[in-house]
């Protein structure tokens, strides 16, 4: 056991507030500090009227939710002025080279709140892991456990994360796009000589990979839409070596299965 006072330079803990960023409701604060630093930063910012953040720093910890008791070192914060509205803060040097590095064991912070005096927890942290490089969202999960939204997609295509990468690349297929917000579904192929990946890239950049039926939806709604609403997976994969009249034969199949040309967005 490494406990987390042993390694971090924190000298005086009473001048610190721990922030336990969770799950608002709608997203998972993880997700957001992969997708953009600067939006992460306004959830430490947020302040609904009462004046947590009453001290001069903020110890701020991320949910690691694929993972049990784990939390994910969001960085420490000078808060510098306090307004109605919001907090304005200033990223520190202190740790930097650990964000997004230092997972700590925990068990959180056993009520209900998101900031709570950091000495009351500090010692009781424990050192779980320091990954090599930054944390930039799951690893390749495996072909039959796709079932990621939109925004995730977006994330690992828009990073290049190179374990989903080779392996979407090097596979043709049949894939489902479900609208959660009223359940209409897409199936989509991947063949010729574009895999999954770059098939999906497409969708990335236009929110629609011009299917006529989902592109009128991102027309009227935007790309947005598509980042809260559409999630993806695969319902069946081939080496690229397979005839590509298969796979054009098992889309055909999976639309007459899910009835996604009567009640989806399917037009042919």
């Amino acid at each position: 056991m490494i406990t987390l006072d042993s390694i971090l330079n924190i000298k005086n803990d009473y001048e610190f507030k721990v922030h336990f960023a969770v799950y608002n409701g709608d997203e998972e604060p993880l997700d957001v500090f992969v997708r953009d630093k600067s939006e992460w930063q306004g959830w430490n910012e947020y302040r609904d009227g009462k004046n947590v953040f009453n001290r001069k720093f903020i110890f701020s910890l991320i949910r690691f939710y694929p993972q049990q008791n784990r939390w994910l070192f969001g960085g420490v914060y000078e808060v510098i002025n306090t307004h109605a509205d919001g907090y304005e803060l200033k990223l520190q040097v202190l740790h930097s080279d650990l964000i997004g590095r230092l997972l700590i064991k925990h068990a959180g912070p056993g009520a209900r709140g998101r900031s709570f005096f950091f000495e009351k927890h500090y010692t009781n942290m424990e050192v779980a892991e320091i990954f090599e490089y930054e944390y930039s969202g799951e690893t390749f999960c495996g072909f039959d456990k796709i079932e990621h939204s939109f925004d995730k997609i977006e994330h690992i295509i828009r990073n290049q994360r190179l374990d989903w990468k080779t392996a979407l690349l090097n596979v043709k297929g049949v894939y489902l796009i479900v609208d959660k917000s009223n359940g209409r579904k897409y199936v989509g192929s991947a063949y010729g000589d574009s895999g999954i990946w770059s098939r999906w890239k497409c969708y990335v950049y236009t929110g629609h990979g011009w299917n006529e039926g989902i592109k009128q939806v991102i027309a009227d709604a935007g790309i947005e839409y598509a980042r809260q609403n559409f999630q993806f997976s695969l319902l069946e994969f081939y080496s690229m070596r397979t005839d590509d009249q298969l796979i054009i034969d098992r889309e055909q199949y999976w639309k007459r299965v899910l009835c996604s040309n009567t009640f989806g967005y399917n037009r042919n």
